[in-house]
C-alpha cells in the first residue's frame, strides 16, 4: 500500500445492512427541533423508556411555529395533537382543549405544545443551534466500524454532545425558496427587502402594509392568507402574480371543498379577484428586481423570453420551502435527486402523482438512509414536495421510534388514519368563522390537515397544501 496519491490505496469496503445502530445505548437519542413532530417524537421516546435530548435552535419551545402565531389553521384540534403527546398530557391532568375548534399557531403552542414540553424538563434544549453532525472519528469516507460510532452533535457555540441515534425535525421554515423562477434567485434579489411567507399583517406587521402597494408572489395558501389579510386594509393596493396561467389551484374547490374554511378562502380570494381589489397577474416568472425612485421593479420573462414588469413597494415571496440537509453533510444520505427526500419515499409524495390526501403510509423503511440512526422526519422529509401533513409525522416519529426501541413489528405497523370525513363534518367551521375570522393553513400543510378536494379542476401539478 502507498501513501501517495499516485499509488494503491486502500479502501474500505462493507455492505450494508438493516438495522444498524451505534453500539452504546447508554447515550440519548436527540431530537432537533422542539416543534409539534419533534415534541411527539419525544412523546413517543418516553412511552419507550428510551433517554433522549432535544434542541430547540429558537429561544423557545415551537419557534417556526411561533412567527405565524396569528394563522388559523384549516384542521380542528382533535387532528393536531398525537396519541402518545395526549397519553402524556392526560396522565397530568391536563384536559385538551375543545376538538372541533380551529386553533391559531399561537393556541397550538400556549395550550398544546407549551405544556407538553414542560413535562420534559431539562430535556427540552432551546438556544442549541445544531450546526453539524457527524460520527465519532469518522468522517463520511471511513466505513469499518462506522456503524458502531455514536453520533457527533456540533452546536452552533462550538459544543459537541454525543448521541445513539439522531432524529431530525428541524423543518424547512427558516429556508424558503427563492423568489425567482427556474428554481434561482431573481436578479438583485438580495439587494432588496423581501418578506417571506405570512407576515402579521393584520397586527404587528400593519404599519410596514398599510397603504403600501404590495405584492405576493405563489400560489398556495400561504399566498391566498396574505392576500385577504391585505385586502382588509383601506387604500393598500394589491398585486397577485403566479406562474401558471390561471389561478384554479389556489382557489380550490369552493364550496364543494371538503374542508369548509379552505374552501371559504378560496373563495373569497375569486371574489377579490373578480372585483379588482386584487390585481392578478398570470404566466409570472420573476426574473429580476431592482429598486428605482418610484418603488420596487419587478420583472417577469417567461420560458419564451416575453416580459412583464409591475412596481411596488412590498414584495412578499409566498413560494414554499426546500430542505437544507447542510448539517448532515458528514452523514450518508440517499437522497431522492429531485425532492430531497429519501430515495424510497419520493415515489410516494411526488406532487406530480399525489396531493396531500394520496400519499400512502411510510414509516421507518422509507425513511431510513444508509447512515443508520439518522432520520429526516415532519416536512423537512419530504424535501420539496408540499404534500406532507401533521399527522404523516406523528405516524412517521411512532413507527421510527419503536424501530430503535427494538420493535420492528410495531415499525413497520404503519397505519395512517386520515380524517375524510371527520374534518369535513366540522360542525364548528362556520361558526367559528364568523367569531374569530377565517381559518387560513400554511403552505405545505405544515400544521393543517388538508384533505383530497371533490371534484375540482387543476391546472397545473402540484398537492392540495399548496
Amino acid at each position: 500500500m502507498s501513501d501517495s496519491c499516485c499509488g494503491t490505496t486502500a479502501i474500505e469496503i462493507e455492505q450494508f445492512t438493516t438495522p444498524r445502530h451505534s453500539s452504546d445505548q447508554r447515550l440519548p437519542v436527540v431530537v432537533i427541533g422542539a416543534g409539534p413532530v419533534g415534541l411527539a417524537a419525544a412523546a413517543h421516546l418516553t412511552e419507550r423508556g428510551i433517554d433522549f435530548l432535544i434542541l430547540e435552535a429558537g429561544d423557545r419551545v415551537a419557534t417556526s411555529v411561533a412567527q405565524w402565531g396569528h394563522v388559523r389553521v384549516f384542521s380542528p384540534w382533535k387532528y393536531n395533537i398525537d396519541a402518545a403527546a395526549r397519553r402524556l398530557l392526560e396522565a397530568d391532568g391536563w384536559s385538551g382543549p375543545d376538538g372541533d375548534w380551529l386553533p391559531t399557531g399561537a393556541e397550538l403552542i400556549d395550550d398544546y405544545l407549551a405544556p407538553l414540553a414542560k413535562l420534559f424538563g431539562e430535556r427540552v434544549r432551546p438556544s442549541a443551534h445544531v450546526s453539524a453532525i457527524s460520527r465519532l472519528g469518522y468522517d463520511r469516507v471511513r466505513t469499518l466500524g462506522r456503524d458502531g460510532a455514536p453520533f457527533l452533535i456540533r452546536l452552533k457555540g462550538g459544543e459537541e454532545l454525543r448521541a445513539r441515534a439522531v432524529i431530525d425535525a428541524s423543518g424547512t421554515y427558516t429556508s424558503p425558496n427563492v423568489l425567482g423562477a427556474s428554481g434561482l434567485p431573481a436578479h438583485g434579489e438580495s439587494e432588496v427587502f423581501v418578506d417571506h411567507a405570512l407576515p402579521d399583517v393584520l397586527g404587528a406587521d400593519r404599519d410596514r402594509y398599510q397603504g403600501k402597494h404590495t405584492l405576493v408572489v405563489g400560489a398556495g395558501h400561504s399566498a391566498a392568507t396574505t392576500l385577504l389579510a391585505l385586502a382588509e386594509l383601506e387604500d393598500t393596493p394589491i398585486t397577485w402574480a403566479i406562474r401558471s396561467g390561471n389561478p384554479s389551484r389556489t382557489y380550490g374547490g369552493g364550496e364543494a371543498d371538503a374542508l369548509p374554511a379552505r374552501g371559504a378562502l378560496g373563495t373569497r380570494l375569486r371574489a377579490h379577484v373578480a372585483s379588482g381589489r386584487i390585481t392578478l397577474l398570470t404566466g409570472f416568472f420573476t426574473h429580476r428586481v431592482r429598486e428605482t425612485e418610484a418603488g420596487l421593479e419587478v420583472v417577469s420573462r417567461d420560458p419564451s423570453g416575453a416580459e412583464q414588469s409591475v412596481t411596488v413597494d412590498k414584495i412578499v415571496s409566498a413560494t414554499g420551502y426546500r430542505p437544507n440537509h447542510s448539517i448532515a453533510s458528514e452523514l450518508r444520505l440517499d437522497l431522492d435527486p429531485i425532492l430531497g427526500s429519501t430515495r424510497q419515499l419520493a415515489p410516494l409524495i411526488d406532487p406530480n402523482q399525489h396531493s396531500c390526501g394520496t400519499v400512502p403510509p411510510h414509516g421507518v423503511d422509507e425513511l431510513a438512509h444508509p447512515e443508520a440512526g439518522y432520520y429526516a422526519v415532519g416536512v423537512k422529509s419530504y424535501g420539496r414536495a408540499p404534500t406532507f401533513l401533521m399527522a404523516t409525522g406523528y405516524e412517521q416519529v411512532r413507527s421510527v421510534v419503536a424501530a430503535l426501541a427494538g420493535d420492528w413489528e410495531a415499525a413497520r405497523d404503519v397505519q395512517l388514519d386520515l380524517p375524510e370525513t371527520g374534518v369535513c363534518s366540522s360542525s364548528l367551521a362556520e361558526a367559528q368563522e364568523q367569531r374569530v375570522g377565517l381559518a387560513t393553513g400554511i403552505s405545505g400543510g405544515l400544521l393543517a390537515t388538508p384533505l383530497p378536494l371533490a371534484t375540482v379542476g387543476v391546472s397545473e401539478g402540484g398537492g392540495c397544501c399548496g
